[in-house]
């Protein structure tokens, strides 16, 4: 397996990977559960730059060529500005301001959505890039690495606790209920 930046060239894939994490937010953006108006939507921002879902933020991991998942992370400071082109489109295509909640804050980079092929799931895949990200942000940049978990997802939670995360509260993204887990270097 070989984990690497994203290209562009990567945004179809990426797109079908980000619906695999975001489906039922991609649904609330839209206003209706539509499989393929959600991959649309999903598709104009991965293919995209300057907004959490391009692929300017994802790692992928590739299995024999093939790409088989993806992790989207960046600066939670940034939120803001990367959140703005969605909220944006959100508007234009149909005319609601939605309010989602702030899922990271400063000090932090930010895993927004993690992905893996059901193909392959179940062989550390996804494990695998958060180990990366695990090995490039909190052990070579110190710097802090969060997440959020849905509380109806103990098997997800029981993997990031299992690699290292704590929990450090709640967050409420649309009107669903998250924990919000870290991992921070080890004071030295």
């Amino acid at each position: 397996m070989i984990i690497r930046q994203a290209t562009k060239a990567d945004s179809e894939v990426l797109t079908i990977l980000i619906m695999l994490a975001l489906e039922a937010m991609v649904y609330e953006f839209i206003a209706e559960k539509n499989f393929e108006k959600g991959i649309a939507f999903l598709s104009h921002f991965t293919k995209s730059e300057n907004n959490q879902y391009s692929y300017q933020n994802c790692f992928v991991a590739e299995v024999n060529g093939a790409v088989v998942g993806a992790v989207n992370a960046y600066d939670g400071a940034h939120l803001d500005v990367l959140r703005k082109p969605v909220l944006d489109f959100v508007f234009k295509t149909t005319g609601r301001a939605i309010k989602v909640g702030d899922e990271t804050q400063e000090g932090e980079l930010y895993i927004d959505t993690l992905g893996v092929n059901p193909n392959y799931q179940g062989l550390g895949i996804g494990s695998a890039l958060v180990n990366h990200l695990i090995d490039k942000i909190v052990v070579q940049k110190r710097q802090t690495l969060g997440l959020l978990v849905d509380v109806d997802n103990p098997k997800a939670r029981k993997l990031y606790l299992k690699l290292g995360f704590k929990s450090v509260g709640y967050k409420t993204l649309f009107v669903k209920e998250l924990e919000h887990l870290q991992i921070s270097p080890k004071a030295n």
